[in-house]
């Protein structure tokens, strides 16, 4: 059985499974900075020394930060929806499968977390999902209700972050000083352990990261996370992800996307004028591109809707067939980028400029999706699909 005909006796359609494909790319090339320098200073420990290394972080921050994982939650929503609708045609308590599901999620975040990447979401999506579910019979504008008043909360936790940054700043700078230091010390013993430590010592001090960033991570983007999980709920009541052609997703490429692109370059060029996440430009770079993400997110959705309009050609059906195995490539993606820059494989850790990593990111992000596209081309899911499955049923 083909991708297209299992996907139309699945329910499920081409364009949620474009826009997976896509977000899995723009999560490779924003996560390769946390493999390949220290999680608390980022490229600014040593990865921005050339002109076509601050050129290419301006253009990640500008194209694809805090705009992948607003995509990916996006289809998290989405995948919701659908997974409730399933249940209900076949009459099974939906219930006691998603929270197997849930847990099966966060089990698999964890061990994520601790032996591959401290930047691990799917833990805080089993989290999220947990607050998602009470939501499940509410009608469409309480959904997008409740997503606008999370995404304002987003912003405001940032923007106070940023505030409070500036405010140090100018009337506690020892305070500020001594903060940095600490910061510092973090990154050259990340430098030392991820540089040339074993297996071992790399995953205890990853595993005391991974729950960092299980508090950090879920203060800077998990709400607004959860606000697109809204969202992708939304959409599917809606069946407007049924329907790519609808006048929603041209109004959403024609005035969202130039919108949220001009506000990412913004913020893009302030984070460049930043240093390191201590330093309030980088902070308040972080809030104009939080600001004006949801219309850069529904603009990437109105482009990708567009494709997903025309004939069913086969470069579309390959990325389409790779993002239906979303969790295999993004785990996969951990394995090869921890792989490269850690000590126990080929050591380039705090090694490479932020051009070079993201081009390896770029690249690790493509061969994800080749594997899965070509393993789902026999399979009928990809493996780590299969292995949730198994557990959820």
């Amino acid at each position: 059985m083909t991708y297209l005909e299992q996907s139309s006796a699945a329910g499920r359609h081409i364009f949620p499974d474009l826009a997976r494909a896509f977000a899995l790319i723009g999560i490779a090339v924003v996560n390769v900075g946390v493999f390949a320098h220290p999680f608390v200073a980022g490229y600014s420990a040593g990865g921005m020394e050339t002109a076509a290394d601050q050129g290419a972080y301006f253009a990640v921050n500008a194209l694809t930060f805090m705009k992948s994982y607003t995509l990916f939650s996006f289809m998290f929503g989405v995948g919701f929806a659908y997974q409730l609708r399933s249940a209900e045609r076949r009459g099974a308590a939906f219930s006691n499968l998603y929270w197997r599901r849930i847990a099966g999620l966060f089990i698999l975040g964890a061990i994520h977390g601790t032996f591959f990447f401290q930047g691990d979401i799917l833990a805080i999506y089993a989290m999220l999902g947990a607050i998602l579910f009470p939501f499940r019979n509410s009608d469409v504008k309480s959904l997008i209700r409740i997503g606008i008043f999370l995404y304002l909360c987003q912003l405001l936790v940032i923007g106070a972050i940023a505030g409070l940054l500036a405010l140090g700043a100018a009337f506690e700078p020892e305070a500020m000083a001594e903060d940095l230091q600490l910061m510092e010390d973090e990154a050259a013993t990340a430098l030392a352990v991820y540089g040339s430590g074993s297996f071992l010592e790399v995953s205890q001090l990853r595993f005391r990261e991974w729950l960092d960033m299980l508090v950090f991570g879920n203060l800077m983007q998990g709400i607004g996370a959860l606000s697109f999980f809204f969202f992708g709920f939304a959409a599917v009541c809606l069946d407007t992800i049924a329907t790519p052609a609808a006048p929603f997703w041209r109004r959403c490429r024609t005035m969202f996307l130039p919108i949220g692109i001009f506000g990412s370059i913004l913020g893009a060029y302030i984070m460049n004028r930043g240093d390191g996440f201590m330093d309030p430009p980088m902070m308040f770079g972080m809030f104009i591109i939080v600001l004006f993400s949801p219309f850069s997110t529904m603009g990437y959705l109105g482009l990708i809707a567009k494709w997903a309009e025309g004939p069913a050609g086969r470069l579309k059906v390959f990325l389409a067939r790779g993002g239906t195995a979303s969790l295999t490539a993004y785990l996969l993606q951990s394995v090869i980028l921890s792989l490269t820059f850690c000590g126990y494989g080929l050591g380039y850790f705090g090694q490479l400029g932020a051009a070079t990593c993201i081009i390896i990111g770029l690249g690790v992000g493509l061969v994800s999706l080749v594997f899965t596209s070509l393993w789902r081309k026999r399979f009928a899911r990809g493996p780590m699909e299969l292995l949730l499955r198994r557990w959820t049923y």
